[in-house]
């Protein structure tokens, strides 16, 4: 059966390294037949949520940004899928200000059931995704109908196309092809 998937990349820079592996993982999702929009944060405009919680009523942020759309697009999907450098042992702050910003979500009917975290980073060891990890399983815990389904970690990459040749790549792809 095929899913709808969105591949959200959160790096600014371009070409990056996160961004190699989420362009994997969709063209896994491709090849299953599944029905696939990746989306970059690069040229997106997404501010701090107030804590106002308007949305909780309104089912939509009182900011007008491009959170709102990718917020809509989030809720949607079968299949979400958040590519993210690790800065600091976290996710980088775009991915964590939008999944801030996904708050209308939380009372609306959401379809996501399965989200995906592919993580880069310049420290190799496994250890170095682990804040990234719970940081994305918080947000997944807010919504008991969705599992963090994988987490894809490589580290070992700092600068642009340092992630060429990488078995990650190949299990990123792999990975969308499973879904």
């Amino acid at each position: 059966m095929s899913k709808k998937v969105i591949v959200i990349s959160a790096s600014l820079r371009k070409n990056s390294n996160s961004q190699a592996l989420a362009r994997a993982f969709a063209e896994g999702a491709k090849e299953a037949g599944h029905e696939v929009e990746q989306l970059s944060l690069r040229d997106k405009t997404i501010n701090f949520c107030q804590g106002c919680f308007a949305c909780q009523k309104t089912m939509e942020c009182v900011i007008k940004d491009d959170a709102n759309e990718i917020t809509a697009k989030i809720g949607q999907a079968d299949v979400v899928v958040l590519a993210t450098p690790v800065y600091y042992y976290s996710m980088c702050g775009q991915l964590k200000t939008l999944l801030d910003r996904a708050n209308p979500l939380f009372p609306s009917d959401y379809r996501f059931r399965e989200v995906y975290l592919l993580a880069t980073a310049a420290e190799e060891e496994e250890a170095a995704v682990a804040g990234t990890r719970v940081g994305v399983q918080g947000w997944v815990d807010c919504f008991p109908k969705a599992e963090l389904k994988e987490t894809l970690f490589c580290g070992g990459v700092t600068e642009v196309g340092d992630i060429a040749g990488n078995v990650a790549l190949e299990q990123a792809r792999q990975a969308g092809r499973n879904i």
